[in-house]
């Protein structure tokens, strides 16, 4: 059993706070992907679990033990970087098996693990191989490999899939979704891109300024942001975001463009109240090009100039003026628009969201 605990995890460099007393709970063989920009804290606060940073205050668990003062080598961990830091001059089968030569395992242990982490990742007609004639999806194989061999109860991944292009991500996306399943550890998986978050989580924690902004399943935090970053953050594309002033049931906007006010909100808002208005490109969509049927939801209607469009084949996404800015919808069984054009629009008030102007704090209940 691996559960990992931060209490109060705080990292200072001289007078310089950059990670601000987070707390968090980590389930034994959860998947925990830490996102945020850059700066946010994020790596910081898994290289301080990994010890390869001391900790200015607070506490961290690994398997019900507080390791503070642990080497990284005696916390059962095993880390996986950006840089795949392979030794060039070794084999596979001798990357893969290093740490555990290191460590003073037999010759007969080593090539059992190191033969069982290949299987796993389909890198066994590539053991006798050096890195330099292996691809980097086959190099990040390698480096996950190294990591499997020596059993760690917790695995850490930091930004390991950034050096590689968007075909190899998304298929080491799936290879590390498959890894997981079968060795069943605990896994904490640092990036900056909200999808690889997305598809491999099991929950999501976002990171602002050396803080946690919020904390929940990939549906509670694309469905249920709990701030004006996180609906910003969290999203491709993001969140339609807009400030609009309460005014008589409705949101009136900048440039007196106004929308009615969401049923959900009514009872909640007060007149010359400044709050912020969003809407992702899925729930605003020309009209009959949704996901969504006129009749079961609150559906407002607009007459939109087209700016561009960017077709994607199966979807198109379509960018229009109001409120004085550019919004983004998505059109499903796209048909071609034109530049300028005068299309009909359709936004589901039942799907948007009212944030704080000041605090940037979600209105939802």
């Amino acid at each position: 059993m691996a559960p990992v605990t931060l209490r109060n995890l705080v990292k200072r460099y001289g007078a310089f706070e950059i990670v601000h007393g987070i707390n968090l709970d980590v389930a034994d063989r959860e998947f925990i992907a830490l996102v945020g920009p850059s700066g946010c804290g994020k790596s910081t606060t898994l290289r301080m679990i990994a010890g390869l940073e001391d900790i200015s205050g607070g506490e961290i668990e690994i398997g019900g033990r507080v390791v503070n003062d642990l080497p990284p080598r005696a916390r059962n961990i095993s880390m996986v970087f950006q840089s795949y830091a392979l030794y060039p001059h070794m084999t596979v089968a001798e990357n893969m098996g290093f740490s555990l030569k290191i460590a003073g395992a037999s010759k007969d242990e080593i090539a059992a693990r190191v033969a069982d982490a290949a299987k796993t990742l389909d890198l066994e007609q590539l053991l006798e191989r050096r890195p330099a004639q292996l691809s980097g999806g086959q190099r990040q194989r390698v480096a996950m490999g190294r990591a499997i061999v020596r059993h760690p109860e917790v695995f850490l991944f930091d930004e390991p899939l950034s050096n590689l292009d968007a075909k190899l991500r998304t298929q080491m996306r799936t290879e590390i979704k498959k890894l997981h399943a079968k060795v069943q550890s605990t896994v904490i998986y640092v990036t900056h891109d909200q999808v690889e978050a997305m598809t491999l989580a099991d929950r999501i924690v976002i990171m602002r300024d050396g803080r946690i902004e919020q904390a929940g399943t990939p549906e509670d935090v694309f469905k249920r942001p709990a701030s004006r970053f996180v609906a910003g953050f969290i999203g491709s594309p993001p969140m339609n975001l807009v400030e609009a002033t309460v005014d008589q049931g409705r949101l009136v906007f900048a440039n007196g463009d106004a929308l009615p006010i969401p049923q959900a909100f009514r009872d909640r808002l007060r007149p010359g109240q400044k709050v912020v208005f969003g809407i992702r490109p899925d729930d605003f969509y020309p009209a009959g090009h949704g996901l969504h049927s006129g009749e079961a939801h609150e559906v407002a209607a607009l007459d939109l100039p087209v700016s561009i469009t960017e077709p994607l084949g199966n979807e198109t996404l379509v960018f229009v003026t109001f409120a004085g800015k550019e919004w983004v919808a998505r059109m499903l069984n796209p048909r071609t628009l034109k530049s300028g054009e005068v299309i009909a629009m359709s936004v589901d008030l039942s799907q948007a969201h009212l944030f704080d102007a000041v605090t940037g704090a979600s209105l939802r209940v």
